[in-house]
């Protein structure tokens, strides 16, 4: 474990089988939200980033940018000292992982996007629709609300439910409105068309906030060498609502097989 320093963001750090695989979190999520999918990847070495802004680096200064979280990608993998990794990117996560990919680092061998923010904004994501999404976790009532009726197509357990909350509402001010207002918005697909590894993208197949029709225009048209899949019965919380899938899926992968 690697805890919030003066300059970069907390991560957590499991050594194990090659390549590690690197987790980017939503906007509202944690280090922990991926916890159900690394439970089931016994053995596999990973990395789980707290974002600037978020949980247990909620107290790092700004900017907290989508360049700046892609950064901060690229200086924790180079402070846990990985030479092989895949990014697994969700939602917020994902458009950061766009970023960091499309400069092709030494080491970065896939890219797994779980429900991404796309590289062109959907049509929907208008001035208004940004505004009411940055009121969504103003109070823990608002943030249930959101879980129940915007994020999730599934039931979640009570500690998972709890967990949404509490880590929806444990971030600095300006982390909590960068996102809604400004990075949901950001066009970044002239930087996605300079991804060269081998990509996945995932859609949870009742999505509300990303839909898979979304994925498949606003996105995959942009990858040079991308796979695209839903995964049935899953809304926005892949890694809670289909963590079993999810994980199965990440075993599969084609940046994986080599070492399979």
């Amino acid at each position: 474990m690697r805890d919030q320093g003066a300059a970069i963001p907390a991560y957590d750090h499991r050594t194990g089988r090659a390549p590690t695989l690197v987790f980017l979190h939503y906007w509202g999520g944690s280090a922990r939200t991926w916890q159900p999918v690394l439970d089931r990847l016994p053995g596999r070495a990973t990395l789980t980033i707290e974002a600037r802004g978020w949980g247990r680096s909620r107290r790092l200064p700004g900017p907290y940018t989508l360049r700046q979280l892609a950064q901060d990608t690229h200086d924790i993998v180079a402070d846990a000292g990985l030479g092989d990794y895949v990014l697994v990117g969700h939602s917020m996560g994902g458009k950061v992982a766009q970023l960091v990919a499309a400069t092709r680092p030494a080491g970065l061998t896939g890219l797994v996007l779980v429900a991404p923010g796309p590289a062109r904004p959907a049509a929907f994501v208008t001035p208004e629709y940004r505004q009411t999404l940055a009121q969504a976790y103003e109070t823990d009532e608002t943030a249930a609300a959101a879980r129940d009726t915007v994020l999730t197509a599934t039931p979640l357990d009570e500690d998972l439910k709890n967990q949404v909350v509490a880590d929806s509402r444990a971030s600095a001010p300006e982390a909590r409105l960068e996102w809604p207002l400004r990075g949901i918005a950001e066009d970044i697909t002239r930087e996605a068309r300079g991804i060269e590894v081998a990509a996945l993208v995932l859609a949870g197949g009742l999505d509300r906030v990303e839909p898979p029709e979304v994925l498949r225009d606003n996105l995959v048209p942009y990858l040079g060498n991308a796979e695209f899949r839903v995964i049935p019965g899953s809304g926005h919380l892949v890694p809670l609502e289909a963590p079993a899938e999810l994980a199965g899926i990440l075993r599969e992968f084609g940046g994986l097989s080599r070492y399979l």
